[in-house]
């Protein structure tokens, strides 16, 4: 998957949340996404995601325009801000109602994309009694679990202890590897730059620094 922003902008009323982006993103790669609360990186997500369409400027994915060519990217997994599930279901049946809607994965894959972010799927607790570790692990699962083209992640270790951020930096990996085009924020820009190949940073709506991340092979790397 390629995508391209050209002079992306976006205003609501008259506040200016976008200005002029534009940038170059291809599958197998890691973007990170950094800046301040309120810098426009969530909005940026909701365009490049079509849930958002820009005031000016264009978004294209595999030469389709967003709302013009497309209306929606044809294969995407997104956590955007607070994961929302129906809360009298658990969390295979909340993922089993999203899986049906396109009908691409089987149930044995509902359960081995839970054991991969650390749920149970087994576990009979409805989504209302879980914690928001657990809730942050099972949105992750929602976004991952049909292996999509792009992917795209709004502060995904939010919640997560030691050992979930370390299975989620793995389950990135494992989906970079495959060839999806992964899009990360985060505030955290340690966390940022370990997962990232390259990172924009955002400052009021503008995009005012891009950089490759410099790093080691890791464990990570080194996993079939």
């Amino acid at each position: 998957m390629t995508i391209q922003l050209h002079q992306v902008s976006k205003t609501i009323g008259k506040a200016m949340i976008l200005d002029s982006i534009s940038m170059d993103l291809h599958g197998g790669t890691v973007y990170g996404f950094s800046g301040k609360n309120g810098c426009g990186k969530t909005m940026l997500m909701r365009c490049i995601s079509g849930l958002m369409k820009p005031t000016s400027g264009t978004v294209t994915l595999n030469s389709k325009q967003l709302w013009k060519g497309i209306s929606f990217p044809e294969s995407i997994g997104m956590l955007l801000e607070t994961p929302a599930f129906l809360p009298r279901l658990t969390g295979f049946e909340n993922l089993k109602l999203l899986a049906d809607i396109r009908g691409v994965i089987s149930c044995d894959d509902i359960r081995d994309t839970l054991r991969e972010v650390g749920l149970d799927p087994n576990d009979k607790r409805k989504y209302r009694k879980y914690s928001l570790g657990m809730k942050q692990r099972l949105g992750i699962a929602a976004a991952l679990m049909e292996s999509p083209e792009l992917v795209i992640l709004d502060e995904p270790i939010n919640a997560l202890d030691a050992s979930g951020v370390e299975e989620i930096r793995r389950l990135i990996i494992r989906q970079k590897k495959r060839g999806s085009l992964i899009i990360v924020a985060c505030h955290d820009k340690e966390e940022l730059h370990l997962l990232a190949d390259e990172v924009f940073h955002l400052e009021s709506g503008r995009l005012v620094g891009h950089s490759v991340v410099q790093k080691e092979c890791t464990e990570y790397e080194d996993e079939e």
